[in-house]
């Protein structure tokens, strides 16, 4: 019995698509940001942005940033919330997950702050769905020889 063809992701956007569904879970006003921690084709850890356990969120509070009229990129200590990718290396450390060499897939690009933990992190590569406007990211990234990949899921 012929069945039809059954049209799978490849997985990077397998693992783009399910950084965009952690993304749902974003309690920020500006945008909404998921991340992917991947290791042999398997999920070590999931972040979203979002102000800290215990910590009221801004959609509940109003944006510190907004209030400001603080730019994208800009000033990252002024914020209420982790970013996706903070919040995915703090969620495998605290389970005791090993994220070396792992891969990170996120919705958009990282930041110059979160660079900087995936640096010392030992992420080795970075799957990006979108842009961010932030040239010191990019540029720490590739020193550091982390990998960066932009990809478009299909779907």
């Amino acid at each position: 019995m012929n069945s039809p063809s059954i049209q799978r992701p490849d997985w990077d956007e397998y693992f783009i698509s399910i950084a965009e569904l952690v993304s749902s879970r974003s309690t920020c006003i500006r945008r909404h940001v998921g991340a992917v921690l991947v290791k042999e084709k398997r999920i070590l850890a999931t972040g979203y942005n979002g102000a800290p356990s215990g910590i009221s969120h801004c959609k509940d509070v109003g944006c510190i940033r907004e209030q400001m009229k603080i730019p994208s990129g800009e000033r990252h200590e002024l914020c209420r919330g982790l970013h996706a990718e903070q919040n995915a290396i703090i969620q495998a450390a605290y389970h005791g997950v090993s994220i070396k060499s792992s891969v990170l897939y996120i919705t958009c690009h990282p930041c110059s702050v979160c660079a900087k933990m995936i640096i010392n992190a030992g992420i080795g590569e970075i799957i990006i769905k979108g842009n961010y406007p932030d040239k010191i990211s990019g540029e720490l990234l590739k020193e550091a020889g982390v990998k960066i990949r932009v990809v478009q899921n299909k779907q």
